[in-house]
């Protein structure tokens, strides 16, 4: 384990902004990130965890030790009907490469959360989710190193408490505990097929694929995504921006009244969820530049570094747009993207 002093990583992050640390190290087993995290107690400074650097944006420099969670290893257990396996991951594993692993060998469930960025360690804190499936509907449980104590605590769903891009790692969790490996709940046959949301069934129909597969769901994901999102290694971003905000219906009624097409998915009998990309196109940002930074012509989720952007042109751009939201709609969009100030 080689530790690194006052260095730059943006090479590890997908925003592709200076991010100046003190320290840096990258670890990969558990007596290693002890290690780290006693280096950082015996300095007195704080820690920051990266697994793929796919949700973080740097501001300012970062005055604490970064880790980089390289813990690596796949791990199959028959569960105990014969429809289901339970399939462990360590934290360092990319989640694409690990999606692929699982639909490979035809065990459903996170099939369309392909092409996600970013680590397996991180998915349950943000619980990530995409065309109409989350990481919540197949997570089985969850190990975590509890930083003061050292000790591996077991996880279970309701004990993260997860919600819409939440949990409990980002709440009263948060820099308490380092996740080392994820365990999900996958079906080896009869798998529930989700593909009424977005695009994907429409082109699988354009295809001819009328039973699809699996692999069919990943590809078309893929495909998708593809044609939607900018590749962070030529354009830096970090995927989706901002959450889609979670309105009571008393609230939407009065926005209906000026602008009756805005589009919603209802949640419950009091909630309804609104597309914050269309919020955003509304309010005339989808493709706009400013500066070296700008959102993405074909989708306004997505803030980009057009060149040699800093993080706060980027953060000031998201500002911008917010406060442009709130005018029209009366609606706080919050950030999905872990902010480093």
């Amino acid at each position: 384990m080689i530790r690194q002093e006052n260095i730059d990583i943006r090479k590890y992050t997908t925003f592709n902004v200076p991010a100046i640390c003190d320290f840096f190290v990258e670890v990969s087993n558990l007596n290693e990130l002890k290690e780290a995290l006693d280096f950082s107690k015996n300095k007195n400074i704080p820690v920051l965890f990266i697994g793929g650097g796919s949700n973080i944006l740097f501001i300012k420099p970062f005055h604490g030790l970064v880790i980089k969670v390289n813990l690596k290893g796949i791990e199959e257990k028959i569960d105990e009907d014969d429809k289901h396996i339970l399939i462990t991951a360590k934290a360092g594993e990319n989640w694409d490469a690990f999606v692929h692993y699982c639909t490979s060998r035809n065990y459903g469930g996170l099939e369309n959360l392909s092409l996600i960025p970013g680590n397996v360690g991180t998915s349950p804190i943000q619980n990530i989710g995409a065309y109409g499936a989350e990481m919540k509907d197949t997570f089985h449980q969850l190990k975590a190193l509890n930083i003061s104590t050292y000790e591996i605590e077991v996880f279970d769903a309701e004990s993260c408490k997860f919600g819409y891009r939440d949990s409990y790692f980002k709440n009263e969790g948060k820099n308490k505990y380092v996740i080392i490996e994820v365990t999900f709940k996958l079906t080896t046959k009869k798998h529930n097929l989700k593909i009424s949301y977005g695009d994907i069934k429409e082109e699988l129909l354009k295809k001819e694929i009328y039973e699809p597969t699996l692999a069919n769901i990943r590809n078309q994901v893929i495909e998708i995504r593809k044609r939607k999102l900018p590749d962070p290694a030529i354009m830096g971003n970090a995927g989706s921006f901002f959450k889609n905000p979670i309105i009571s219906i008393a609230h939407l009624e009065n926005i209906q009244k000026k602008y009756p097409e805005i589009p919603y998915y209802k949640i419950s009998n009091q909630l309804v969820k609104l597309p914050a990309a269309w919020l955003i196109e509304f309010a005339g940002w989808k493709g706009k530049k400013k500066g070296n930074v700008g959102v993405h012509k074909n989708q306004s989720l997505v803030l980009v570094n057009l060149g040699d952007a800093n993080g706060k042109e980027i953060y000031d751009l998201s500002k911008s747009i917010i406060e442009d939201v709130n005018k029209i709609f009366n609606i706080q969009l919050e950030r999905e993207v872990n902010i480093i100030l």
